[in-house]
C-alpha cells in the first residue's frame, strides 16, 4: 500500500512516497518556493536517481501537479498510475480540542480547520491549501489529516490550563495544547520496542531538540503534560524562539522600544532563543564551534539552552511519579553528544548516568546510559513522515 505524505508550508511541500508494508520511502522530495522566482522542485528515488526541476509554481494545486507528474515520471518515477496511491497523509499543525486523533478528511473536518485558522494563522491556512489541491488531482483517493497537536490532547486539565480567567478558556480556547505530537509519539513508541517493553508500562520524556524545541511527559502511552503551549513559543530556548520567560517582559520592551505587535511576535519568534543569547547563530552546531574558540555568549546559550531541558527532564520526572527512559531526537538531540550529555549531568539522583563512550558511537540509534543506571537512555531518530503513513493507514482501515 502507496501513502503519500505531504507538509504544506506557506512556500514549500515537503512529500514522501511511502510503502507502507515495508516502512520505505520508495521517493522524497521537496517543492520549495511556490509563489516565487524560482521555484524547484527536488525528488530523490530510493535507489538514489536524483532530479532537480525549475519552473513557475505559483500555487499548491501546481506544486501537488508537478509533484505528480515527478513520481509518474517514466526516468524517474515510482509509479505507473496515480492508482498505486492508495491514501494520502496530511500533517496538519493545530487540531483544536476537536482532533484527539487522525482523521478521514471531510467537507465538515475541512470546515473545522477553517474555523481553527484563527489560533493557527501560520499553519493552518497552508495545510488546508494542500488538501484542496489533492481533492483536485486526486479526488477519488481518500485523505487523512493528521494533527500535531493531537497526542497532547489526553492531557489533564491541571497541565493545560493557564493561571487566566477561566472564561478565556471557554470563549478563545486559551490552553496549552502542544505540538510535535507525531514525533513525539513516534520516539516514545519506537523506544519501547528497542527496549522490549510494553508502550502502555512505561514512563518516557521524549526531548524533541531542533531549530523548534518541545519536550514530552509520556506516561503509560499517554502525553500528561509537554513544553509548547498555547503556540510553539512556550517551553525550551530554542534556535530563534524564546521559549519561557515573564510575561511582562515582552510588554516592558514593547513600551521602551515602542514595537507594535507583530514587532513584538518577530521579536520572540524570530530574534531570540540561541540567536538571541548568542549574537552568533540559531544553529547549533555554530553555537559549540565558538564555543571552542572561547566566545563566552556562546557558552552562556549552550548552558541556557541545556539547563532548561535538564530542569525540563526533573519536572516530568516527578510529574510521572517516576522515569524509565530519556529519548533524545531531532536535529540536536540526535546529533550533538555535547547536548546530551549536559542536559543529563547532574541527574544521577534519577538514576541516570551517560557512558561517554556510547554517547559519542556513530551509532544513529542507541542506548547511551551506562550499565548501572536505572534509567534508559536512547537516541532515536525520529520519522514523522511514517508516523503520519502509518496513522493513515490506520484510518483507513477503520473506514472499511
Amino acid at each position: 500500500m502507496n501513502i503519500l505524505v505531504l507538509n504544506c508550508g506557506s512556500s514549500s511541500v515537503k512529500y514522501q512516497l511511502i510503502e507502507i508494508e515495508s516502512k520505505q520511502a520508495l521517493a522524497r522530495g521537496v517543492v520549495d518556493r511556490i509563489g516565487m522566482s524560482g521555484a524547484v522542485l527536488k525528488n530523490t528515488r530510493s535507489d538514489g536517481d536524483e532530479i532537480v526541476i525549475t519552473g513557475d509554481i505559483l500555487e499548491h494545486t501546481t506544486a501537488i501537479e508537478y509533484i505528480l507528474a515527478v513520481l509518474l515520471s517514466k526516468n524517474h518515477g515510482v509509479l505507473k498510475s496515480k492508482d498505486e496511491i492508495r491514501a494520502v497523509g496530511h500533517r496538519v499543525v493545530h487540531g483544536d480540542e476537536t482532533f484527539t486523533g487522525s482523521v478521514l478528511i471531510t467537507p465538515a473536518v475541512v470546515k473545522s480547520l477553517r474555523d481553527n485558522i484563527e489560533i493557527a494563522p501560520l499553519h493552518n491556512p497552508h495545510n488546508i491549501r494542500g488538501i484542496v489541491a489533492c481533492q483536485t488531482h486526486l479526488p477519488t483517493i481518500p485523505q487523512v489529516g493528521v494533527f500535531d497537536t493531537a497526542f497532547h490532547q489526553q492531557m489533564p486539565p491541571r497541565a493545560y490550563l493557564y493561571g487566566i480567567p477561566y472564561s478565556f478558556y471557554k470563549e478563545h480556547k486559551i490552553r496549552r495544547y502542544g505540538f510535535h505530537g507525531t514525533s513525539h509519539k513516534f520516539v516514545a513508541q519506537r523506544a519501547a520496542e528497542l527496549l522490549r517493553r510494553n508502550f502502555e508500562d512505561l514512563k518516557v520524556i521524549t526531548c524533541h531538540l531542533g531549530n523548534g524545541c518541545s519536550m514530552a511527559a509520556v506516561s503509560h502511552g499517554v502525553s500528561i503534560d509537554t513544553t509548547m503551549g498555547f503556540t510553539p513559543l512556550e517551553g525550551l530556548l530554542m534556535g530563534t524562539r524564546s521559549g519561557d520567560m515573564d510575561p511582562s517582559v515582552i510588554l516592558y520592551i514593547m513600551s521602551k522600544e515602542g514595537l507594535n505587535y507583530a514587532e513584538a511576535n518577530t521579536l520572540l519568534n524570530k530574534h531570540s532563543g540561541l540567536a538571541g543569547i548568542s549574537g552568533v547563530s540559531s544553529d547549533m552546531r555554530e553555537i559549540q564551534n565558538e564555543m571552542e574558540k572561547g566566545n563566552k555568549r556562546a557558552g552562556q546559550a549552550f548552558d541556557v539552552f541545556t539547563y532548561r531541558v535538564r530542569k525540563y527532564i526533573g519536572a516530568y520526572a516527578a510529574a510521572m511519579g517516576g522515569l524509565d527512559a530519556v529519548v533524545f531526537t531531532g536535529g540536536i538531540g540526535e546529533n550533538s553528544a555535547a547536548v546530551r550529555k549536559a542536559s543529563c549531568d547532574g541527574l544521577e539522583f534519577l538514576g541516570i548516568t551517560i557512558e561517554e563512550s556510547k554517547n559519542t558511537s556513530k551509532d544513529k540509534e542507541k542506548e547511551i546510559q551506562t550499565a548501572d543506571s536505572s534509567v534508559n537512555v536512547l537516541v532515536v531518530p525520529t520519522n514523522e513522515e511514517l508516523m503520519i503513513a502509518i496513522e493513515t493507514k490506520m484510518v483507513c482501515d477503520q473506514q472499511n
